[in-house]
């Protein structure tokens, strides 16, 4: 069937195509008195929307001219505008325009250019990687369109090297999201997560993103804490005139759409992302678990009662998902003040229903041993909004200042029932959580650029961040019965709630929480060119300063529930009444909660982050060019939380770090450079990782707890890339990459008795290193329309990577006090770094037709399997096996404004699947089911289902975004 959906598209373009059998316009645009090439500048064919931009040698091409004569348009900022009339194009043919712009003169001052250089073209962002010193790899908002990828998330995964984790982490050449550094328009993003240092890339819409680039290298200018890349997001800035357009979106998930789901019953708007205010922790509650678990049973059952009985779960038919987009870009004169104001506002509301196997073993002498195993019902809905809304103000052709916001607010309601046995304990058991995540991330800057004279540029950015999330009263409780017992009617026998004494955060209880984290920014940016600005390579050093200050603020409540007395006629009662305000009482035979919240399960983070730089570019002749950075960072990272009502300091690191770097580029021709690199930088632990605290994750049944003893990494980075770019949209690149890391932070299982218990360790070293290849082929100059209009694209990366434990690691017991763990016989002191894959592919066929407007893509992913888990002697590590996925994207326009897409993303539907390394060698072998010493066993599966989309797009007037 697949087959023959493919090959249909492919007879209806081919068929369309042949209705019009057009040629193509190419040539190049250089300056009329210094003769270097206009790089940007624009060429547009009048009355229609075939254009292009100049890339880095000033050429262009127009593919599917339609036959005839036409009025050529060629315009560069600061300088003339060029018409050429009469130009004829003949079927099938080519036709040549080399020309020339001259500089505006005195005379021409008055007019107003409106021009500038696109960045979010596929052309735009290959020249704009070809001229950067380090070596980086980008993905433009004109692909990502293509794509039709919904947010960030999905779209990185199409770069080089780069892999996703959880639908929303980033991994570059195999290192996790600690390890890579995440800009919005050049400002340092704040994490998005509580236990790790992560930004969610779901959290920026695809549709507001003019492109992201990827630095693998490191560079003076650049952040030091980093070792796989650092990402750099560009929002849309300007409109070149007035617009408005909108998309709506239908979703159609397999396994999830129109299918019946339990969820839970939430007041307030959750469709916006928001809580009830009684889903908030009164403040009447005492603020320490002392001063609440010495009152008497009856008065903490009258605290409960502040609690809102929502533990009830209703049935739905899930709905389609809805998306919505509204884009608004205006363009205007205030004085001799050119102002523009580009808008976007996104809305979304997703469903997600998986059911969930998973299974735990006993791990003795053989495998697929079971302990437990569970099916859990998962559904989760999610809501998004965002809004994007920039203005930009040029006061004259040196100066020009700008603000930037971006918001993103995301609810997520996640309901998940687990069904299964406790098959030793002799157990069936039924479980409950009922979860409500809200996510916001918020933005603002303000910049300026200057240029004095022509030598010297200055630009500076002030900015706020705010990261939010909050966790308002997520619900958990555990029932059990006796596998096989019957009542007296013969019926199975109606299970019971279990009830421990003290609270525990893995059974019943109530979680609280909430992060907020500010992060204030400063940064000014200096270059200077020497001698002639025209010369095909000037000399010029950079230099600037970048300062940081990031307040973090956490606080966590748990209360658990017991029974006073025997409670045996209560504990029977189903999720929805069993806690009800008659239950809940205090006396003999009820219910009644206790405070489980401990001191450290709150705290302050302070980092104060300054750092300087400067470097220079070296020539030697006209081939090849060295630039010399160095970069000083000073770090002070201070940790505190109240113990029992005192204010203690728990971190307090200072530290400076010298960050030298080397990037190396020779121009073996026009067509090809050869880069050589290399940096050191480095990786700090952050607040979560290091505070003492305990979090209970009930889709892992682990406890994570942070070390106080981290230390920051040091890192070593060599890379070399040959790059060949045959044609202004092709591209051949082969890259190689060696890193050595000094006391690299990773993830350790404390050696416990029973249950799983993270925390995070300094390893002694580790190595990473690998291949990265790229393609990119276009069919400008093929005899057929057809393949004209085609593109291929494709990466690899090939990726080896080791840690060393060493024999001693330090860590926190259960307790939260510091010990020394001697690794000999408890886990294995040398394996590959945790979420690092061995090779990772994507490859896509895209097909654009102009003139039928028809558009196509089929694209393809993988991944190698890498630990997802790190295991010990008694727990084997966990890996996430391959899955391969293949995406189907269509669109169609009619009358230049309104458009129809039709995607369908994960068309095998492969399961999602993490298994253990039972046998130890390193990998998930085809055996999972035998009980034997040589087989693996899977810990958790699932299918996600293939995702359907239609969506609608109109826009009102033309729309052209300047970067």
């Amino acid at each position: 069937m697949k087959t023959k959906i493919f090959t249909l598209l492919l007879s209806l373009s081919a068929a369309l195509t042949a209705l019009a059998d057009p040629g193509s316009i190419r040539g190049s645009i250089k300056d009329a008195k210094s003769k270097e090439a206009l790089i940007g500048a624009s060429v547009l064919i009048e009355g229609t929307q075939i254009g292009a931009a100049a890339d880095v040698d000033g050429n262009f091409v127009l593919s599917n001219v339609p036959v005839g004569t036409h009025k050529i348009i060629i315009s560069f900022v600061s300088y003339q505008t060029k018409e050429i009339p009469n130009v004829r194009v003949e079927s099938g043919n080519t036709t040549v325009i080399d020309t020339e712009l001259d500089e505006e003169g005195k005379a021409l001052q008055e007019v107003v250019v409106r021009g500038s250089r696109a960045t979010n073209t596929e052309v735009a962002v290959i020249s704009e990687i070809k001229q950067l010193k380090p070596i980086a790899v980008g993905i433009s908002a004109q692909q990502i369109q293509k794509s039709q990828d919904r947010d960030a998330a999905a779209a990185i995964r199409r770069v080089p090297g780069v892999s996703i984790v959880d639908n929303r982490f980033v991994m570059i050449r195999g290192l996790g999201s600690r390890y890579n550094a995440v800009l919005i328009n050049d400002v340092i993003t704040p994490s998005s997560e509580v236990d790790t240092r992560s930004f969610s890339f779901d959290l920026v819409p695809s549709n507001i993103i003019d492109r992201m680039i990827v630095y693998k290298s490191g560079s003076a200018e650049s952040p030091g804490d980093f070792a796989g890349g650092i990402i750099k997001i560009y929002t849309k800035r300007r409109p070149d005139q007035n617009f408005t357009d909108a998309a709506f979106t239908l979703g159609y998930r397999g396994n999830t759409t129109f299918q019946h789901v339990q969820t839970q019953t939430r007041s307030g708007a959750n469709l916006l992302g928001l809580w009830g205010k009684d889903q908030t922790l009164s403040s009447a509650f005492p603020k320490r678990s002392a001063d609440f678990n010495v009152l008497s049973a009856p008065d903490r059952a009258s605290y409960a009662q502040l609690m809102p009985n929502s533990w009830g779960l209703k049935n739905i038919n899930v709905s389609p998902d809805m998306r919505f987009a509204l884009n608004l870009g205006r363009r205007f004169d205030i004085g001799n003040v050119d102002v523009s104001n580009i808008t976007n506002i996104n809305y979304s509301l997703t469903n997600q229903r998986a059911e969930v196997g998973l299974t735990l073993y006993q791990n003795g002498l053989t495998a697929n041993d079971v302990f437990e195993k569970y099916t859990d019902s998962n559904y989760s809905r999610q809501s998004r909004i965002g809004v994007l809304h920039n203005w930009t103000f040029r006061f004259s052709p040196v100066f020009t200042l700008e603000w930037k916001t971006l918001f993103n607010q995301l609810g997520n309601t996640e309901t998940v029932v687990r069904n299964g046995q406790k098959i030793i304990d002799g157990y069936d058991a039924l479980n409950y959580s009922e979860r409500f995540e809200n996510r916001t991330i918020a933005t603002t800057q303000i910049s300026g650029d200057h240029k004095f004279g022509e030598l010297t540029k200055l630009n500076w950015i002030t900015g706020f961040g705010y990261t939010g999330r909050w966790e308002p009263d997520w619900k958990r409780v555990r029932y059990q019965r006796v596998t096989g017992a019957t009542g007296s009617d013969g019926q199975p026998a109606p299970f019971t709630a279990v009830m421990p004494t003290d609270p525990t955060a893995s059974e019943v209880g109530r979680f609280y929480s909430k992060l907020g984290e500010r992060v204030y920014t400063l940064s000014v940016n200096g270059e200077h060119t020497f001698g002639n600005p025209t010369d095909r390579e000037p000399n010029r050093i950079r230099f600037g300063i970048y300062g940081e200050r990031k307040d973090r603020d956490y606080t966590a409540h748990f209360y658990g529930y017991n029974s006073v007395g025997n409670a045996s006629a209560v504990l029977g009662q189903g999720v929805g009444s069993v806690f009800s305000p008659a239950n809940v009482t205090g006396q003999t035979g009820g219910l009644t909660i206790k405070d489980g919240t401990k001191d450290l399960d709150s705290y302050q983070g302070i980092n104060n982050y300054g750092a300087a730089y400067l470097s220079g570019d070296v020539n030697f002749g006209s081939k090849a060019i060295l630039t010399i950075g160095f970069r000083g960072e000073y770090n002070n990272q201070q940790l505190h939380s109240f113990i029992v009502n005192e204010r203690k300091e728990l971190v307090n690191n200072k530290i400076f770090i010298p960050l030298p770097s080397l990037n190396f580029t020779y121009k073996v021709s026009d067509k090809q450079n050869l880069r050589l690199a290399f940096s050191s930088t480095l990786n700090r632990p952050e607040f979560r990782e290091l505070a003492p605290y305990a979090y209970y994750d009930f889709n892992l049944q682990a406890d994570i707890r942070g070390n106080t003893t981290l230390k920051t990494a040091k890192i070593q980075n060599l890379d070399a890339k040959w790059e060949f770019y045959p044609t202004p949209n092709e591209l051949i690149s082969v890259t190689g990459f060696y890193k050595h890391f000094k006391d690299p932070i990773e993830s350790f299982l404390l050696p416990v008795g029973s249950g799983l218990a993270y925390t995070f360790i300094n390893a002694g070293s580790a190595q990473n290193y690998g291949v990265e290849l790229e393609m990119r082929k276009g069919f400008t100059n093929a005899s057929s329309i057809f393949l004209q209009n085609l593109t291929l694209i494709a990466n690899a990366s090939f990726i080896k990577s080791k840690i060393n434990l060493g024999d001693v690691i330090q860590g926190p017991d259960l307790s939260g006090a510091i010990q020394n763990y001697d690794l000999t016989g408890l886990t294995d002191k040398k394996r590959p770094m945790a979420n690092q894959s061995p090779y990772l592919i994507n490859a896509g066929v895209y097909y654009a037709d102009p003139i039928s407007g028809w558009q196509w893509n089929v694209l393809y992913n993988v991944f190698g399997q890498r630990i997802f888990a790190v295991g010990n002697q008694n727990n084997p590590t966990v890996y996430e096996t391959p899955r391969n996925v293949i995406d189907l994207n269509v669109s169609k326009k009619i009358r230049q404004n309104l458009e129809f897409r039709l995607g369908i993303q994960d068309i095998l539907n492969q399961p999602v699947r993490f298994a253990q390394d039972f046998n130890r060698d390193g990998k998930i072998g085809k055996d999972v089911t035998s009980t034997t010493a040589n087989a693996d066993q899977n810990v958790r599966k699932l299918k996600r289902g293939s995702y359907f989309t239609l969506t609608a797009a109109y826009t009102f007037g033309k729309r052209i975004v300047i970067p």
